[in-house]
């Protein structure tokens, strides 16, 4: 066997996430012990605290190489000229995500940190950001940006977990096409909207078109944008 010294860092650590993702998918998260993935991966197992620093670092580092394999996969997430159907389609997205990969998704989402929230979530909560402030653009978000995807991020997470929970000979996949449907009617509007009376309104509308200007230094735009969702949330 190779020799842990006489391979790259970047090999040993692709061989590792490679094996411990492996084990993830086929024998759950307690079959993902260090002893379990140094011999799978072919190494040391002090190497695997040397490149990750603990067995939640290389289980951070899996959920986030699982989650980019898949955004990767997934050339529908292209948008469309219907940013709203595009909501949809990542929400149904995620949910069937989960449902394949139930174990990943728990890494991602089951163990809430508020002091060290997953790289796999963080990325998974981008996409959704880009996703509304589309629809923010295009004039049809009733609430903030910030607002509309914590409303998305829970209802979806929340949605995700319970069918996961689920046997699958029991579970309503209607379910989730329901929480969908509530989360987006409660969030958008049919129609581009006249922003509501009032600062908190105007304050919405300018800072989902903000990122169209060039007239401010991005210290300013900044500032601006604190501003504004400050305004937005009174």
């Amino acid at each position: 066997m190779e020799t842990d010294r006489s391979a790259p860092a970047d090999s040993h650590r692709a061989r590792i996430i490679t094996a411990a993702a492996r084990l993830l998918a086929e024998s759950g998260r307690e079959a993902v012990s260090t002893r379990a993935v140094s011999a799978a991966a072919g190494v040391q197992a002090p190497t695997i605290y040397r490149l990750f620093g603990d067995k939640q670092g290389l289980l951070d580092a899996v959920a986030a190489h699982g989650f980019a394999s898949y955004l990767d996969e997934k050339t529908d997430l292209t948008p469309s000229g219907d940013p709203v159907e595009d909501l949809r389609t990542g929400w149904d997205l995620h949910i069937g995500f989960g449902l394949a990969n139930p174990d990943l998704y728990a890494l991602m989402y089951g163990e809430p940190r508020p002091d060290a929230t997953p790289p796999a979530a963080l990325a998974a909560a981008e996409v959704l950001a880009a996703h509304i402030h589309r629809i923010a653009e295009a004039g049809r978000l009733r609430v903030d940006e910030k607002r509309a995807a914590q409303l998305v991020h829970a209802a979806g997470g929340g949605t995700a977990l319970a069918l996961i929970a689920t046997p699958e000979d029991r579970r309503d996949l209607t379910v989730s096409d329901l929480a969908r449907e509530a989360v987006i009617a409660a969030i958008t509007t049919d129609a581009p909207a006249p922003a509501p009376p009032g600062p908190a309104g105007a304050a919405v509308a300018l800072r989902a078109v903000l990122p169209q200007t060039s007239a401010l230094s991005a210290g300013e735009s900044s500032l601006l944008k604190e501003w504004l969702d400050r305004i937005a949330r009174d």
